[in-house]
């Protein structure tokens, strides 16, 4: 694609892969510009002509993350967590059902959407790339949002990671948890600890996910990788049936049921490291909600359960660096030491646990305020930034001026690394 073809369906400024000056989160960070469109377009063309591939190239030449398609809306691209229209009319219902239709090549799919109204997808375009998506209906009418998957897993390094991540990664045995809300970097994160693992250990590393996002290519270990749907029925059919499989490592794409969880602690507890996403906005939240979803009369043995098989839980969002050229990451990390695990087994811990991870820098734990703290005063995110996705912002506050900041300026700490 050339730039004027691909202005032509931007109404914003272009922004060209670059090398920030720090590692920055961005589902498109890294990519190489796809090829010429088949059906280059101009801002005049009637919109039936254009094509999703045209979209979808559109959207990866911009550095979006997700395409939104739906009708009584123009095309909708993600960049940099704001939605932009691209400059072409609203989408008419026929056309919106035509472009979620090319979306689908498999019948499998055609048939879930046509049933339940609604279908998860993997669509792999040559010369484009890979995206996940979701087709839905809306007020009677076809949309569908495709999230562009970077076909590179990215390092740890990479990432801006944290030394503690790859520590977890290291671990031979016990569960450890990436939550985060949609749209996190949750897989990305999950994808470089398997990529750790994979560069590291000889071993057998099984991923269940829905659906595939990262190809990892075989180094040291071997892979099985598994899609729900295609290669199996569900998360916790997999689970149970990966356990006759000999796997080293297990990734659990998402802990969604009671089911998954169970037998991920039971994997857990049988000698496997096994590497999951939760949906969960706090590490504390994280393991309340594993907690919670164990029946009342159950909630006492779980405790015990996750208390003995849980080595720590990885929260994480994005937020916008200071120079707007893209996102990076904030981490809350739990780390499970003893005093972790007496916390978890106890529901009357006096304690509460954001307080032990406030307290345990010496094992590479940190808060969400901690960890903004420490970004805003080394200029990477911007103070307005932060106090947006903080819980306590007053104590956010306090912090910082505690830190030394100067709202005329940046104050930077000594010795504030990753």
């Amino acid at each position: 694609m050339t730039t004027d073809t691909a202005e032509h369906l931007l109404s914003f400024p272009m922004r060209w892969a670059v090398t920030p000056a720090w590692p920055c989160w961005s589902e498109t960070l890294g990519m190489t510009l796809p090829l010429r469109p088949s059906d280059p377009v101009g801002s005049s063309a009637p919109l039936g002509a254009v094509t999703l591939r045209v979209l979808l190239e559109a959207a990866v030449a911009s550095g979006a993350s997700d395409l939104h398609l739906r009708a009584g809306s123009p095309p909708l691209v993600r960049v940099d967590g704001q939605l932009l229209p691209l400059a072409l009319p609203s989408l008419t219902a026929p056309e919106a059902e035509a472009l979620v239709d090319s979306a689908l090549p498999r019948e499998r799919d055609r048939v879930a959407y046509a049933t339940d109204q609604e279908c998860d997808f993997a669509l792999d375009m040559p010369g484009v790339g890979r995206f996940r998506g979701n087709a839905y209906r809306a007020r009677g009418a076809a949309a569908a949002v495709l999230r562009h998957v970077r076909e590179v897993v990215p390092s740890i390094d990479e990432l801006g990671l944290p030394g503690v991540v790859r520590d977890l990664a290291a671990l031979e045995t016990g569960l450890v948890v990436v939550a985060g809300p949609t749209g996190c970097g949750k897989s990305t994160t999950l994808a470089s600890m398997v990529d750790a693992i994979n560069a590291e250990r000889r071993c057998h590393i099984l991923t269940i996910e829905d659906p595939i996002e990262y190809l990892h290519a075989e180094r040291m270990a071997t892979l099985s990788q598994r899609e729900v749907h295609t290669d199996t029925g569900s998360f916790a059919t997999a689970l149970r049936a990966g356990l006759r499989q000999d796997p080293d490592v297990i990734l659990v794409g998402e802990i969604r049921d009671l089911e998954t969880l169970r037998t991920a602690l039971q994997a857990a507890e049988t000698g496997h490291l096994v590497l999951a996403s939760l949906h969960a906005r706090t590490a504390p939240d994280a393991v309340n909600r594993m907690i919670d979803m164990f029946p009342v009369d159950e909630q006492r043995q779980a405790r015990t359960t996750i208390a003995e098989s849980l080595q720590g839980v990885v929260s994480q969002r994005l937020v916008q660096t200071a120079d707007a050229a893209g996102r990076v990451v904030v981490l809350e990390v739990l780390v499970t030491t003893a005093r972790v695990r007496d916390i978890i087994r106890d529901p009357e811990a006096e304690v509460p646990l954001i307080d032990i991870i406030a307290e345990g820098q010496y094992y590479g734990m940190r808060t969400f305020q901690q960890d903004l703290v420490r970004l805003v005063m080394a200029g990477r995110v911007e103070k307005d930034a932060a106090e947006a996705i903080v819980a306590q912002p007053a104590d956010f506050n306090v912090a910082l001026k505690r830190a030394g900041y100067i709202r005329s300026g940046v104050a930077k700490l000594e010795g504030v690394g990753r």
